[in-house]
């Protein structure tokens, strides 16, 4: 994984903040950015109680919104591969902003031009 800017996927986050030291070495010293449907997404989670810990997190990293060009990759690669639409923004995003995407999620692998990192999660 070359470079510090990197876009994280939602179930990344998840394990990012279960205390996941595979990922947390991975992801250490690196500029993380995640999609504004991410924050949604873990904002929502069952999984966890205290939001404090989320909206802690949230602070530290960059949230990118959907601007035009993001809407437009999203249709396009949603049209193509049939993802969902939320990870069709997600994958969008990365692709718009030229970072690689970090994701457990196989689904990622359809996309045409989407530098990704697959994670095996044990």
């Amino acid at each position: 994984m070359n470079g510090t800017n990197i876009f994280v996927d939602t179930n990344i986050c998840i394990y990012l903040l279960n205390g996941d030291e595979v990922i947390g070495d991975m992801l250490n010293n690196r500029n993380l950015f995640i999609s504004i449907i991410t924050e949604m997404e873990l904002c929502t989670f069952q999984g966890y109680s205290a939001i404090e810990i989320i909206k802690t997190f949230l602070d530290s990293i960059t949230i990118l919104n959907i601007d035009e060009g993001i809407k437009e990759s999203a249709i396009k690669i949603r049209t193509e591969s049939k993802l969902k639409l939320p990870d069709s923004i997600i994958a969008a995003s990365a692709i718009t902003n030229d970072m690689p995407l970090i994701t457990a999620d196989k689904d990622f692998k359809k996309i045409i031009g989407l530098d990704l990192i697959l994670f095996e999660h044990n």
